[in-house]
């Protein structure tokens, strides 16, 4: 059971794991396309009593030496879709929270909404939608704080904001044509008796189809399923604190915590949501061993197959169950509540978050022990949908 001192723990699946060389290792599954795979994963995770995974599923992929390494050793990497991927571990779990990917830069609410409710339904209640916006090509860092490439960035999280509330308002049985249109004024096309021009409202009449009788599943049994962000810099983190239930942030240092989390809730006041919960997470990528120095020396050896050190933009953690647990909760105190935790290597780190962190932790009284609550939105203590 779940108390409100409690930390709580997601894991990110991504095929062999988050380092590049993961899938090159001689323990990575030579089948990582198989429902086993992924299957294992989530009941790896179940078992470490883990909220929630997320299954990821980005448009585009920054190049690196993970790329090379997968040209030298003629391996490629491919991606399933995350929401029909997600639906086969939601019949293979009873408890674990299950949240697709969802790339949400020329996604349509309408198919959206219908396809996470839907999860919702065949999971009783726990799925959620993690919207991610990826550029079909990766910005350069040098270039990422130009004032012409944060206002792109702005408009493409302004479009994002508009979309969760159109979803939401889908989730919530809501066909009224004016209701919809008032949450993104210029986002949908035109009276289907127009002319295919401009509507009038300033935005691309063609963007967003509203069907005259859309096809649409029952509401949702979380009624809004839990909506999950990643959010590195101030743009996408009050694009967070505006629309979305959980952002995770990735800070390098408890001052990082403090000023993220301190913007957020700024945020979050100012969009009129003081009153709801918004959890603030942190993603750490985590190479664990119980042995000290073991994790060390084996990022060290998945370093040296990729041919130079891995980075990252998240905090790496390698050290043992205990020293991450001070971690997880030093940041706890500057004012986070939970964690999205990237396993280094699926066939290593995510058995040792269960079987290391999460028994460390619950003998610290800062983990649950069960699985109390039947929803995900009732586990992560969000409250009836609004």
């Amino acid at each position: 059971m779940s108390t409100p001192h409690h930390l709580h723990l997601a894991a990110a699946l991504d095929g062999a794991g988050w380092h590049p060389a993961a899938r090159h290792q001689p323990e990575a599954d030579p089948r990582p396309f198989t429902l086993g795979h992924w299957a294992a994963q989530a009941r790896q995770a179940e078992a470490g009593l883990l909220d929630f995974v997320t299954v990821e599923d980005p448009l585009s992929r920054a190049p690196g030496p993970g790329e090379e390494l997968d040209r030298r050793l003629g391996h490629t990497l491919h991606r399933l879709d995350a929401l029909t991927l997600a639906g086969a571990l939601a019949a293979r779990t009873r408890h674990l929270g299950i949240i697709p990917t969802v790339v949400v830069n020329s996604g349509q609410p309408a198919p959206i909404a219908k396809a996470v409710a839907t999860l919702d339904h065949l999971s009783a209640g726990r799925a959620g939608l993690r919207t991610q916006l990826s550029p079909t090509r990766p910005i350069p860092l040098e270039t990422l704080f130009l004032p012409e490439v944060q206002a792109q960035i702005q408009q493409s999280f302004d479009r994002a904001a508009e979309l969760v509330r159109v979803v939401r308002a889908l989730w919530d049985g809501t066909t009224d044509e004016q209701a919809l249109r008032a949450l993104a004024p210029g986002r949908f096309a035109a009276d289907s008796d127009g002319d295919g021009g401009d509507t009038g409202d300033g935005g691309d009449p063609g963007e967003w189809p509203l069907l005259p009788d859309p096809s649409t599943a029952p509401r949702p049994p979380q009624g809004h399923p839990v909506v999950f962000t990643l959010a590195h810099i101030s743009v996408p983190w009050r694009y967070g604190a505006q629309v979305t239930d959980v952002v995770s942030i990735t800070p390098h240092g408890v001052d990082d915590v403090r000023a993220a989390v301190a913007e957020i809730r700024a945020e979050q006041q100012a969009a009129g949501r003081a009153g709801r919960t918004v959890h603030v997470f942190a993603d750490v990528l985590v190479h664990l061993d119980a042995e000290p120095g073991a994790a060390k020396a084996r990022r060290d050896r998945l370093d040296a197959t990729l041919g130079t050190e891995h980075t990252s933009d998240a905090p790496i953690f390698a050290g043992t169950p205990a020293e991450l647990a001070d971690l997880l909760q030093e940041w706890q105190q500057a004012g986070l509540t939970g964690y999205r935790l990237r396993p280094a290597t699926t066939a290593h780190d995510l058995p040792a978050i269960a079987t290391g962190l999460v028994p460390e932790l619950q003998r610290r009284g800062a983990y649950r022990t069960d699985y109390a609550e039947e929803t995900l939105r009732e586990r992560l203590d969000l409250g009836t949908a609004p």
